[in-house]
This record gives C-alpha cells, sequence and structure tokens, in this order.
C-alpha cells in the first residue's frame, strides 16, 4: 500500500500520496528541463546579494530587480546603507513589499557587518541567521551563490508548493522540508535543487493556474490536474 503525505498547505492538495521513490526520475527530468539553474536576482557582490535576498521575501525577483538597479547606485556599499535615513530608505523599497520591517532589518544588518563581521558579509550559517532578517532561505542562497558554499536548500514558496504538490515532503514548514529534501537530493545538488525548483514554480507549476498540460513531470506527479 502507498504511503499517504496529509498536508495543509493551501497551495497543495489536502491529501498528497508520499511519491519520494520517484524524486530520482523527477529530479532527472528536471535538471535536464533547467540545465544550468540560475537565480534571477541582479547583483555584483556578497553584499548586494545578501541585500537582495533579504529584499525578495514575498516580492519578485523582477520587482527587486528593479529596486536594487537604483539603490545600489546610491548606497555602494554597507557604510552606506548602515547610514541611511530609513524613512527615505522606506519609499526606496516601498514596492518590494514589508517595506517598514526590511528598512529596518536592512539597515541594521548593515550596521552588524561593519561592527562585528569587519565590514564582509559573513559565511557561515550561524553568522548569517544572526543577521536581522535572515533566516536559514537567505543564508543557504549567500552561502551558495556568494561563497560556493553548500549547506542546505533554500525553501522559498515555490520550493514549498512544487515540493509539496510532487508528494516529495508532508510538511509545511520551511525547515521540516528542507530536511525533507536534503534527505532525497545529493549535498552537490542541493543548491541546483531549490533553484530548479523555483524556476519551475514560476514558469510551470503557477499556484493558482498549474499547467499541467506542458509539465514533464505531470505523470509523475499526484498532484497533477491532468
Amino acid at each position: 500500500m502507498q504511503n499517504v503525505l496529509y498536508g495543509v498547505n493551501k497551495d497543495s492538495p489536502a491529501i498528497v500520496m508520499d511519491n519520494t521513490a520517484n524524486f530520482g526520475l523527477i529530479w532527472s527530468i528536471l535538471k535536464n528541463e533547467y540545465p544550468d539553474p540560475q537565480p534571477e536576482l541582479d547583483y555584483s557582490n556578497e553584499f548586494e546579494l545578501l541585500i537582495a535576498t533579504i529584499l525578495s521575501a514575498q516580492c519578485t525577483d523582477a520587482q527587486v530587480n528593479k529596486v536594487t538597479n537604483e539603490l545600489f547606485r546610491k548606497y555602494t556599499n554597507a557604510e552606506a546603507l548602515a547610514a541611511a535615513d530609513l524613512d527615505v530608505l522606506e519609499k526606496e523599497i516601498y514596492s518590494t513589499g514589508f517595506y517598514r520591517s526590511k528598512s529596518k532589518n536592512i539597515k541594521r544588518t548593515s550596521q552588524l557587518i561593519l561592527s562585528d563581521f569587519n565590514g564582509k558579509v559573513p559565511n557561515t550559517m550561524e553568522e548569517l541567521t544572526s543577521l536581522p532578517g535572515v533566516a536559514r532561505k537567505t543564508a543557504n542562497i549567500v552561502l551558495a551563490r556568494g561563497f560556493g558554499k553548500i549547506e542546505g536548500i533554500a525553501v522559498d514558496t515555490h520550493v514549498k508548493r512544487v515540493s509539496g504538490k510532487l508528494g516529495l515532503t508532508e510538511n509545511t514548514d520551511p525547515k521540516k522540508i528542507e530536511q525533507d529534501l536534503m534527505k532525497l537530493a545529493e549535498q552537490k545538488d542541493w543548491d541546483d535543487l531549490s533553484m530548479t525548483l523555483i524556476l519551475h514554480g514560476r514558469r510551470v507549476c503557477d499556484a493558482k493556474k498549474p499547467q499541467c498540460t506542458v509539465c514533464l513531470v505531470s505523470k509523475l506527479c499526484p498532484s497533477r490536474l491532468v
């Protein structure tokens, strides 16, 4: 008898088959479809990557790029953002959403980078997650893309939704989803897996209108609509 995952994720069916046995085949197909998955955020150094990723919470990368295109011209380093006027910064990042908390986190994070890390973005999970506005998702992205260190899997809303629909996890908590996916994939693939699921979620497995008819893994997906 096949195992069944009972989930409460509003983006997934209430009951989804445990499909982890098909992970290898699903991953093989998706790797072929997205051979070089890259983040769609624009940045030129580790600090810009960190700030852009903080801004990307509950916001599209396209919108973040519009904002950071001007933001990084004005604030060229941690010193500049650490000294930023909060009222002005709020207006500058307003369109990314949650602008009050994001502006406070960005300013305070910049100050801590100067005071505690000699002006450099820290490169360990423990240090990064000690910064305001930086949880494991952001830390994983910065470590992987900024420092080439693969320590986990970044779980955003797309990874949460797609992995749930594919029956690869029964959990809705990002930390638990990350642990489930880490057990399935080899460590060298963790960052690519995250980016692949993100891209698949954006381009095919849309939250409101999943394109199951063109999805290459639909026949292996217990949540398919066709």
